[in-house]
């Protein structure tokens, strides 16, 4: 196994699958397979197993691709369930607006989260939050920049209101 400067892990087919019965399959987001060979009996192993929940990797190692091309790539791939993709995450969050100042301060970020092409982001962390209430896992009050974030604290990523403190969102985003 290797790690590429993207934080992609390359495996052999046998690796991957190895890795899989062993239960870590929160690092398949980011595999590539090493070589087409491999990702041909990658392929060939789901469907002579009728394997239809295993993650598929990328079939190699792109060294010419950016981060930020990287990751808008992988966006469509996150693990989540499908009623997250879609979530109407806009509409949700302006319905937690109570006054005329929350929900400009909704309206802005959102205008800012789609200019930076973060909604899937939002649906995503939307998912995580629910998974951890249903769960019971205990998550931060929140740090950094993402304190910035209205929308952030609305969804419940973290617990510290940007509007009482006065926050600007343009520190979350830079």
């Amino acid at each position: 196994m290797q790690i590429d400067q993207l934080g992609r892990i390359s495996f052999s087919s046998k690796n991957l699958i190895e890795e899989i019965y062993k239960g870590n399959i929160d690092l398949l987001p980011n595999a590539f397979v090493s070589t087409d060979e491999d990702y041909v009996k990658y392929l060939e192993y789901l469907e002579e197993k009728a394997i239809t929940d295993w993650p598929i990797p990328l079939p190699e190692n792109k060294d010419d691709i950016d981060i930020e091309t990287f990751d808008r790539s992988n966006q469509h791939s996150w693990l989540m369930l499908a009623e997250y993709k879609d979530f109407p995450v806009a509409s949700y969050l302006l319905n937690l607006c109570k006054t005329a100042e929350e929900t400009a301060r909704v309206k802005l970020e959102l205008t800012l989260f789609e200019e930076h092409n973060m909604i899937a982001l939002l649906c995503y962390l939307k998912f995580l939050v629910d998974t951890m209430r249903s769960n019971n896992i205990l998550w931060g009050v929140g740090r950094g920049s993402s304190v910035a974030s209205y929308c952030l604290y609305l969804l419940g990523i973290h617990k510290i209101d940007s509007l009482k403190y006065n926050l600007d969102i343009r520190e979350f985003l830079r």
